[in-house]
């Protein structure tokens, strides 16, 4: 997907499924949501959910653990699904995100203007929710960000055919509620639900991880960013809002480092490697954690302020060595 067409579709993927919101919202009122409706919508949302957690994020982008070709091609076709954008754009973008997280390059860093005040906050956060999918001028090129994946056959099919998986993605649901409902409505019905608003929903708990989860919430380790964790968020974004642990170990395929974290993707990782269907699981033990536990963890308390004085860093223009180990 070249860069007008990807603009194009930021576009469409905003505003539809936003429209399909109000007219479910419509349904609702008037009293017209069936069972149909709820499994459509519950049964994409998971595949859709650990496509982009479990398979963009801790898979494609960190590699916290490995698996073979038939999973990884349908974690592909899952995260794609989510509709957040091609498996190649999506990663390139994170991994970047990683290396110059909330210093300059960073492509969604609430902290795009450092002047204080509700004003400035609230521009950085519309920035880092969605503002930044706007932006023309940004890129992140895979071959430099993620090499690997760009050599990867199956991520390139696809990252090329992403548009129609995302096609895939509304139209099955609708098959989903004729099983379950057997009337033409709910064929209709499953895809407002399984399709649009699942994908506004789920493509918000992503946006609500890289705005709040930058600027509300509490820090249990010792970053150079402003990464938090947000359990309110956990169920909807699969364990992806437990920010702050993740930017302490990127790499790690349990975000959720406490008992009490809940991690829905790691707990599908872990069944997973039970059922010798993944290997070689990226863990974080004790006395690493204890080495990265923060002196202190502010909540935030409503204030658009960094804990840590910014340190802008420009990235290097020729440097892709060592990104994909870091990450």
């Amino acid at each position: 997907m070249d860069g007008r067409r990807h603009h194009v579709f930021i576009l469409l993927i905003s505003i539809v499924p936003l429209l399909g919101v109000f007219a479910a919202m419509i349904l609702l009122w008037n009293r017209y949501f069936h069972l149909s409706d709820l499994v459509a919508f519950v049964a994409m949302y998971i595949v859709a959910g650990l496509g982009v957690s479990t398979g963009y994020h801790r898979l494609f982008a960190h590699r916290a653990f490995k698996t073979s070709r038939p999973l990884r091609i349908f974690f592909a076709v899952a995260g794609s699904i989510g509709a957040q954008g091609p498996a190649l754009i999506w990663t390139a973008h994170h991994r970047r995100h990683h290396r110059v997280a909330d210093k300059a390059g960073d492509p969604h860093s609430p902290y795009l203007d450092l002047e204080p005040g509700t004003k400035a906050g609230l521009k950085g956060l519309w920035h880092a929710h969605l503002g930044w999918l706007f932006d023309k001028e940004l890129t992140s090129d895979p071959v430099r960000y993620c090499p690997d994946l760009a050599r990867d056959k199956d991520i390139r099919w696809a990252s090329n055919n992403f548009a129609w998986l995302v096609l895939l993605g509304i139209v099955l649901p609708g098959f989903i509620g004729l099983a379950v409902g057997h009337t033409p409505a709910s064929f209709l019905t499953g895809m407002l639900w399984g399709g649009l608003v699942r994908i506004f929903v789920g493509n918000h708990a992503t946006y609500a991880v890289n705005s709040i989860g930058h600027v509300f919430g509490s820090r249990r380790f010792s970053t150079p960013d402003e990464s938090r964790n947000n359990g309110w968020l956990a169920v909807l974004s699969f364990g992806e809002s437990w920010h702050n642990n993740h930017h302490a170990f990127p790499r790690s395929a349990r975000h959720g480092l406490r008992w009490y974290e809940l991690d829905i993707s790691a707990i599908v990782i872990k069944v997973l490697e039970q059922l010798h269907l993944v290997h070689d699981v990226i863990r974080i033990d004790r006395a690493r954690q204890s080495q990265r536990q923060a002196v202190w963890a502010p909540t935030g308390g409503g204030r658009f302020a960094r804990s840590t004085p910014a340190k802008p860093l420009a990235e290097s223009a020729t440097n892709t060595v060592g990104i994909v180990d870091v990450e």
